[in-house]
């Protein structure tokens, strides 16, 4: 499998003169670990994530040193470091040296990756643009349908099931019952897998019946938790 057969495609993000307090919100309202920075032109520019926060002004966890080892710490660490806890806008805080992906990317690179650089996801660009993000959890996904599907009888067709993925996600993306297309689908061997809290048993039922109806599905896994 590659990032194109697990990545989430509606991906949360900011720009660089945004406030970092409207940051704070969206990565705890959705509760996520970091957000790509884009400019204007949807080119991603930074990453602004939960380690760039950890040491901020308002809450009283900026770095503090002995005298003695701040006369020897460079200047440019030092300032790095003031720019974190005090920068009030997103470009002062994120961090510029992305670690990102493309869509033809196999999920074994992913994986060496989020470990190498010890990052919870990875942006996954074309052509410099942001097209979707891949996360630990995405991964855990993948895995848990691959077993689910081992031993199987079914022969795998790649292309079969990446266009079933897209023409779920585009049906999610059209109905206003639900916010359900921000989660992961992932389809292996003509099986939609569903993950993800649901809100009500309606909108459980409903997405169900959703993925049910797209051309080509042969079944759908009903991970889905329920929150009602």
């Amino acid at each position: 499998m590659k990032a194109m057969d697990v990545m989430v495609r509606d991906v949360v993000t900011v720009q660089p003169d945004d406030d970092v307090a409207e940051a704070v919100r969206l990565l705890a309202e959705h509760d996520v670990s970091a957000l790509p920075v884009v400019d204007d032109d949807e080119n991603v520019v930074g990453i602004i994530s939960e380690a760039d926060l950890l040491h901020r002004e308002e809450i009283s966890t900026e770095k503090r040193r002995p005298w003695w080892l701040e006369a020897v710490t460079p200047a440019s660490r030092l300032a790095g470091e003031f720019a974190k806890s005090h920068g009030r806008r997103v470009e002062e805080v994120m961090s510029t040296d992305i670690v990102s992906a493309s869509e033809d990317t196999p999920l074994g690179e992913i994986a060496t990756l989020l470990e190498r650089h010890r990052i919870k996801r990875v942006p996954i660009l074309r052509g410099g643009k942001l097209v979707g993000i891949v996360s630990r959890g995405n991964l855990i996904q993948a895995l848990a349908s691959s077993q689910a599907q081992a031993g199987a009888a079914v022969g795998s067709d790649t292309d079969s099931d990446r266009k079933i993925r897209r023409d779920v996600l585009d049906r999610l993306g059209d109905q206003d019952w639900t916010d359900f297309g921000e989660r992961n689908v992932i389809v292996s061997d003509g099986i939609v897998h569903l993950w993800g809290l649901v809100g009500t048993s309606e909108e459980h039922k409903a997405l169900l019946a959703l993925a049910e109806g797209v051309a080509g599905v042969v079944g759908v896994s009903d991970e889905m938790i329920p929150a009602y």
